[in-house]
């Protein structure tokens, strides 16, 4: 399915113009020794600096200042694992108005300590779509608040799309843009950005082995759902929106799947090299190119490290943190 009423190049201007006040322009790092091990010059975007702690920050904060005023009052309320539900209640609480989360109980402990910590009001729910899609329509019911889709928005998607739109302000000449997807609302919003502002460059998505709907997805032309995903990169066990895809198969090159035996090498890479806080699902991006150095030898190419809300407590390399792989559920 193809969307002709997708954001356009103004739109992203715009939005990215809308959130400048709120949200962080983050740096665009480079490491001489993950460039020698890599066989390719990488810039790291680093969303992980964001505030809230990840790329959601820019959609969430175009969303809310896109509303009117009448809107605004109600609140917002959105249903979330993690990364969306913080960045939406941190969004809310910078503009005084109310915010309403829909997260599963089996949300990453860090996670869930975030959203109540922005100060929004928290309904648990069992891990599926279909509980978190009622328990959200009790809200709506309740509170009259606007529901803010985690990728399946298009102010979303353009507010996402800013990151990529500094990425090509920041430095020229790239080959590829290798961003994570999940529902694909970052890889969406990168995507159109790289069609307006750097068309000669290739977009590339990364996704774990464990959870590889979207790669079958634009195999195939139609959308698989995301059925039983297991990764440790929490943040990307959702399916993709009919709206996503849509953007996603006419301006996305290639969708390559990671195993996560490479995603905790690149995880505890950046650590260890660039002294980065980095979660599982944005250290995907260094993986893809650590698992296929042939194909971007000598090449330019902007990585965006899409989050720093690792926890602690279960590092994936440590042995308690290896059951996370068992994790399982949308995003």
């Amino acid at each position: 399915m193809f969307l002709n009423d997708i954001p356009s190049k103004q739109d992203i201007i715009d939005a990215h113009g809308r959130i400048a006040g709120q949200v962080h322009r983050t740096p665009l790092l480079t490491s001489a020794s993950i460039n020698a091990i890599a066989g390719c010059k990488i810039f790291f975007k680093c969303e992980n600096f964001q505030k809230a702690g990840a790329f959601k920050f820019r959609g969430a904060s175009n969303a809310i200042l896109s509303l009117s005023k009448a809107e605004r009052i109600k609140g917002v309320c959105t249903h979330s694992s993690g990364n969306h539900a913080a960045a939406l209640a941190l969004a809310a609480k910078m503009k005084k108005i109310p915010a309403y989360v829909v997260m599963p109980r089996t949300a990453p402990d860090i996670k869930k300590k975030a959203v109540a910590g922005y100060g929004a009001a928290i309904r648990y729910c069992d891990p599926t779509l279909a509980a978190r899609e009622a328990a959200l329509a009790e809200i709506v019911k309740e509170t009259g608040a606007v529901f803010i889709h985690p990728f399946d928005n298009d102010a979303v998607i353009a507010g996402q799309g800013s990151a990529a739109k500094e990425i090509f302000e920041q430095t020229e000449g790239l080959d590829y843009l290798i961003t994570p997807v999940g529902g694909g609302g970052l890889l969406s919003g990168s995507a159109l950005s790289t069609r307006y502002f750097s068309p000669r460059t290739t977009v590339i998505g990364a996704e774990p082995s464990g959870a590889d709907d979207a790669f079958r997805s634009l195999r195939d032309g139609f959308i698989h759902p995301s059925v039983n995903p297991k990764s440790i990169c929490d943040g990307l066990l959702t399916n993709l929106s009919e709206r996503t895809f849509g953007i996603i198969r006419g301006n996305v090159g290639e969708i390559v799947t990671v195993e996560e035996k490479s995603i905790m090498e690149a995880m505890r890479m950046i650590w260890e090299r660039m002294k980065l806080v980095v979660e599982p699902s944005g250290a995907i991006t260094l993986a893809a190119i650590l698992e296929n150095r042939e194909k971007f030898s000598g090449k330019m190419i902007a990585l965006i490290l899409s989050g720093g809300n690792a926890d602690l407590d279960n590092l994936p390399w440590t042995n308690h943190g290896a059951h996370r792989m068992d994790t399982k559920g949308p995003s």
